[in-house]
């Protein structure tokens, strides 16, 4: 059983950067393609990015690609997503997911998740 738990969020303002840190235990990273989602309060889980098990490939929820970063470094079991110039509208729980078959961006898609880290922006 693969456990997921991210860390690095926090209360920043508008305008500043945080890097979100996912570590995985129980299994080996590299076994899976990995992503990130984020759910803000009243709406449905949203799509940021992913990557594959290689790290060679990387893919971005819309509007996501210009301020959101995700990497990820297997041999410390760790995935990453470097948000920059965050927005009250980044505000959200940010969850890392290990991903099995079908689409990157449906959450239907992954079968591990963490508990997710809470990030909050203000004006």
């Amino acid at each position: 059983q693969v456990q997921l738990v991210e860390s690095g969020g926090g209360l920043v303002q508008a305008g500043d950067s945080l890097r979100l840190s996912c570590i995985a235990s129980g299994g080996t990273m590299s076994s899976f393609a990995m992503g990130w989602f984020r759910q803000a309060p009243g709406k449905e889980r949203e799509f940021v990015a992913a990557i594959t098990s290689t790290g060679g490939y990387t893919s971005y929820g819309d509007s996501m690609k210009d301020r959101f970063s995700i990497s990820s470094d297997n041999a410390k079991n760790a995935l990453f997503l470097q948000i920059d110039s965050l927005k009250p509208e980044d505000t959200a729980v940010y969850y890392c997911a290990a991903k099995g078959s079908g689409s990157v961006a449906s959450p239907d898609s992954y079968f591990y998740w963490g508990r997710g880290t809470q990030v909050t922006v203000s004006k």
